[in-house]
């Protein structure tokens, strides 16, 4: 049996990017900032968590060792001994972005070589010709918005406006991202899936990274509610990644979460989504069940990065953490000898830091596997690595980025 299990904690950066100035992002550490916060007691919510971050299976994987390695920050795990046959390391970002595709498909074995386009910071932030174009073929009677924005906030000021008139609310940000809101009845969520659809076609040539679909519900800016109807329209990876290579030789790949969206539905499977972390932890732990040998299960917990990161909130990112940890033994009960299991993250988003952005970081990569030697597999030079290392353990070919980190752990605990 060799099945392979990558779930990755969106936007679980664990510091210390060597580019991270270029980024205006040096000194950003998710994990280390929210473990100091915890320390202190300022990620205290009362009926939510208090006290030091209490993540015990995590630190057992190694999580701690992984923090030193990427910054030199010691976390208080509290002498929690290593698992046998877990590994533990980190690995610096190659690709141009701080961004959700680039990540993933880094991790996938494809670093992302060339510039994504972004829009600038100014109002409108969208060129007049695609605010016309999106108007004409998008079949809408205007649009509002075109800025920089974070969506609840823009959602709540311009939600009822956008009910009144039919015209959809379009925002970006720093990322290679322009996201459409509209309500889902006024609006109608298939239409805003269709429009999104069109947006994408027209943003092409930008090489805009994703459009992402951002519907919700309620009937005031006091009851306005995104859902988790959310869609991203995602461009293809430009090359192959370990998905591609895996389904060509026979294998599956079941996504768990946005990762069907996040390539573009190329080199999938299968997709399941839930809404939150816990439904989506289920619906992983459904898919290691059904997954058979040769099979990649790909999960993406994405609460992290949109309901805690963006919202710099220190206390629910680190509730959530806690709460995933307590499922992990859950997932650990359905290994089987020849499995691999790989912790990792796309980038960082610092609840700490100024802004609502994503940061540049270094990424965790933690696992277990029985039977493996496990130990320290050290400072991977790319997230490739992660992707190499998985097609090694499923009997693929090496790819043409990255380098595989099997050897180092495999072998008899």
């Amino acid at each position: 049996m060799a099945r392979a299990f990558l779930f990755v904690l969106a936007s679980f950066g664990i510091g210390g990017a060597a580019d991270a100035g270029r980024y205006g992002d040096s000194g950003s550490d998710t994990f280390g900032h929210i473990a100091e916060a915890c320390a202190a007691g300022r990620a205290n919510r009362a009926g939510l968590r208090s006290g030091p971050l209490a993540i015990p299976n995590m630190a057992g994987l190694g999580l701690g060792a992984a923090a030193r390695t990427a910054t030199g920050f010691d976390f208080d795990d509290g002498g929690i001994r290593p698992v046998p046959s877990s590994f533990h390391g980190a690995a610096q970002e190659v690709s141009s972005g701080k961004d959700t595709p680039s990540g993933h498909w880094e991790i996938a074995a494809l670093p992302v070589r060339f510039d994504w386009g972004y829009f600038p910071d100014t109002v409108p932030a969208f060129p007049a010709e695609l605010t016309e174009a999106m108007i004409r073929e998008g079949k809408v009677p205007g649009i509002l918005g075109d800025c920089h924005a974070p969506g609840t906030d823009i959602i709540a000021r311009l939600g009822e406006e956008h009910i009144r008139t039919g015209k959809p609310i379009c925002y970006t940000s720093v990322d290679s991202v322009l996201q459409i809101a509209a309500h889902e009845q006024h609006f109608g969520l298939e239409r805003l899936y269709e429009f999104c659809a069109t947006v994408r076609r027209l943003v092409d040539p930008l090489r805009i990274g994703r459009v992402i679909a951002r519907p919700f519900v309620g009937e005031t800016a006091a009851t306005f509610q995104r859902t988790h109807n959310r869609r991203d329209y995602a461009v293809p990876p430009p090359e192959p990644t370990l998905l591609d290579r895996l389904t060509a030789q026979g294998h599956r790949v079941i996504a768990v979460g946005k990762i069907g969206d996040i390539f573009a539905h190329r080199g999938i499977s299968e997709v399941r989504k839930a809404p939150g972390n816990m439904a989506m932890f289920d619906k992983a732990l459904g898919a290691m069940d059904d997954a058979a040998d040769g099979d990649l299960v790909f999960a993406n917990f994405v609460d992290f990065d949109t309901e805690f990161g963006h919202r710099r909130d220190v206390a629910g990112y680190a509730a959530a953490l806690e709460a995933f940890d307590r499922r992990l033994p859950e997932a650990f009960s359905r290994l089987k000898p020849g499995d691999l299991l790989i912790l990792t993250a796309d980038h960082g988003n610092d609840p700490t830091w100024r802004g609502t952005d994503h940061t540049r970081e270094r990424i965790p990569v933690i696992g277990i596997g029985p039977g493996l030697r496990g130990g320290a597999i050290g400072l991977r030079a790319t997230f490739a690595d992660i992707g190499e290392t998985v097609a090694e353990h499923l009997g693929l070919a090496p790819g043409r980025h990255g380098s595989s980190f099997h050897g180092m752990i495999a072998g008899d605990a």
